[in-house]
């Protein structure tokens, strides 16, 4: 994430995809809106780092990527808990209970505390 440069993904991005196939585009080259997050909001999270001096276009984009596949993963996981309770609206304790339910999501325990 050190990496200098400045090519690559769009600072801003535009509309949203509008099929499957353009949401899992492999880099800047694809389609309009590659990732959903603001880029400059992911870069100044990056930058708030103070091991962090430098951090190219394309490091951005898939730190952006990654956090969107991770919240995808963890909201499905969780409404998953929210149908099993019989209920249409996702609450705190469906993540919670997805956290808990997989070994991946172990790292989380106790943060939402």
């Amino acid at each position: 994430a050190a990496a200098a440069g400045s090519a690559g993904a769009p600072e801003e991005l535009e509309a949203p995809a509008t099929t499957p196939a353009a949401t899992t585009a492999a880099g800047p080259a694809g389609p309009s809106r590659p990732a959903r997050l603001p880029l400059s909001r992911v870069k100044a999270l990056v930058k708030a780092d103070p091991d962090v001096s430098l951090a190219s276009q394309e490091a951005v984009f898939i730190l952006a990527r990654a956090a969107e596949l991770f919240v995808d993963t963890l909201s499905k996981d969780a409404f998953i808990h929210t149908q099993h309770g019989k209920r249409k609206t996702l609450q705190r304790k469906d993540l919670d209970n997805a956290i808990e339910a997989l070994d991946e999501f172990a790292f989380l325990e106790g943060t939402l505390d």
